[in-house]
């Protein structure tokens, strides 16, 4: 298995095996689409759920009790007020924190009382307090001051970086698509929106950006002499960066997800650790999505923005002139390769394979598979044993 996989890398690579996705984009933009759409119905029904620390209320803390039991907690307080729902988290192995709306004084001395006679503690041993919406507003501004100045200096670095505006507009939409998708299966989960979550937001913007600008450097290099030659499209050379990258993000995702889903369903569902499940809930979802959109996002959209301009379109032209010139060309009845309708269809007997990207047409064979490093020269070719 490790030898197909490790086979499957260097034919994604080396071109001989290739998936079309810059050229089936329309498919990965609906579904983009789609997701988005649902996630801003979720964010207005049933909408995000605010923790205390948003809306304010009241805390208690048990230290030292007799059991860990939530649901103990939960009825303690149904007790003295049947309308609440408290939220029973563990700290530290040996204290209970219960939080729920603000209450009355009374209500507050009630539940205190309440808390230690279930717990089999003094009343000593349960602190009160209440904690106001403003705190939570103030992280709220901060998150959102973090996040405008962190999309301004993306959007410089990235131009700058790569001299080209298109890639900063495609990798802002890929982040805004993956922030929205994610919030809105928060909303749909209906877990309450603690600092801990907007940490977990925050930070996939971040692995986001990361992941797509490792593709589109690989975009940039494989680009860079497209309009001095006609035999390949500049969505064709985009489309074989992003297969010889494919591994290398699928393997980073695992590497990343595999500690964050430790953390969701051991620290969160078994060990019951509520500040780890606010977050890690954010950041698992995000890197599936950050991940999704990297490959199938932000580089077909770059290509979309990029083939609008006339001097592609011209390049474009040239390629196809000269690809239907070489088809018309050939001896009657000679047979010709042809662009397999199976986009994981791969040249096995070693031959070189067409890149992806076009429709289906008998080709010359002199139009043979884009290879990495291509439009530098032999020198940047791989060395074969014994080459000197």
């Amino acid at each position: 298995m490790a030898i197909d996989l490790a086979r499957w890398g260097n034919d994604l690579y080396a071109g001989r095996r290739s998936y079309d996705i810059v050229g089936r984009r329309r498919y990965f933009f609906g579904a983009s689409l789609l997701l988005s759409v649902v996630s801003a119905v979720l964010l207005v029904a049933p909408g995000l759920n605010p923790g205390i620390e948003f809306r304010g209320g009241s805390e208690f803390v048990v230290t030292g009790p007799a059991s860990l039991e939530q649901q103990t907690a939960i009825d303690a307080v149904q007790g003295i007020s049947p309308e609440e729902s408290p939220r029973v988290t563990t700290i530290g192995g040996d204290s209970l924190r219960v939080q729920t709306a603000r209450l009355s004084d009374t209500e507050v001395a009630e539940v205190r009382d309440a808390l230690a006679e279930a717990y089999d503690v003094t009343a000593d041993d349960v602190t009160s307090s209440f904690i106001g919406p403003t705190w939570g507003q103030d992280v709220s501004q901060r998150a959102i001051i973090g996040i405008v100045v962190f999309l301004a200096l993306v959007s410089l670095v990235m131009t700058a970086y790569f001299r080209n505006w298109r890639m900063a507009v495609a990798a802002l939409v890929a982040l805004f698509h993956d922030l929205l998708i994610t919030v809105g299966i928060y909303a749909a989960v209906g877990w309450e929106v603690t600092p801990a979550t907007v940490i977990g937001f925050l930070t996939i913007l971040g692995y986001s950006i990361y992941d797509t600008v490792v593709v589109f450097d690989k975009v940039r290099e494989n680009t860079a002499d497209t309009l001095d030659q006609s035999r390949y499209t500049y969505g064709e050379k985009a489309n074989l960066a992003v297969n010889q990258t494919l591994v290398r993000s699928i393997n980073t995702s695992v590497v990343a997800l595999l500690p964050v889903a430790a953390i969701l369903f051991v620290g969160a569902f078994i060990l019951g650790a509520g500040t780890l499940r606010d977050i890690a809930l954010a950041l698992f979802v995000g890197m599936l999505v950050g991940t999704y959109s990297s490959i199938f996002l932000a580089t077909p959209l770059e290509v979309a923005l990029r083939e609008r301009e006339p001097q592609q379109q011209r390049q474009r032209e040239r390629v196809l002139a000269a690809r239907a010139a070489a088809s018309g060309a050939r001896p009657e009845g000679a047979t010709v390769p042809t662009t397999s309708a199976d986009p994981s269809a791969s040249a096995t007997d070693g031959s070189d394979a067409l890149p992806v990207g076009r429709s289906a047409r008998p080709v010359a064979p002199t139009v043979g598979a884009l290879r990495p490093g291509q439009h530098r020269g032999t020198t940047a070719q791989p060395r074969r044993k014994g080459r000197r």
